[in-house]
């Protein structure tokens, strides 16, 4: 299953032991496959530099090419969407999901949460998928 997270999503399971980590357990065991198109991942490698999180450039790499790209998909856009969400930096992740034929978008994020769904993607918080997880028995 192809699974788009967002941003602070993706960064908070990466840094941040604790509930969001099981997603890391998750794509980690084969349960999803994190899928990125290339606006998504430069947003992810550009946050992970920010001077908050006090990680050095060795650091971000070895992260990314640890804990990342071993286990993740980098889709071509096939469809660029605009006008979507209210925020506009929001529709790259619908973009990614759609162009990788994503089942899920997981985000914190209010205004992709208020869409609920588009098209035949799912948009929910990582609390939310872990009960579909569940559901699944995938982990």
């Amino acid at each position: 299953m192809r699974v788009v997270l967002d941003t602070n999503v993706l960064v908070s399971a990466l840094l941040f032991p604790g509930e969001l980590g099981r997603l890391v357990a998750g794509w980690k065991s084969g349960a999803f496959i994190p899928v990125f198109s290339r606006d998504t991942f430069d947003e992810f490698k550009r946050v992970l530099a920010y001077p908050k999180f006090s990680l050095s450039v060795q650091e971000i790499e070895v992260l990314i090419e640890d804990e990342v790209l071993p286990f993740c998909e980098v889709v071509e856009i096939e469809e660029e969407l605009s006008g979507v969400c209210r925020d506009p930096a929001d529709d790259k992740f619908l973009t990614c999901a759609i162009s990788a034929g994503a089942g899920y978008l997981i985000s914190g994020d209010k205004d992709l949460l208020d869409l609920g769904s588009f098209r035949n993607i799912t948009i929910i918080t990582a609390a939310a998928f872990f009960k579909v997880i569940r559901f699944h028995a995938i982990i």
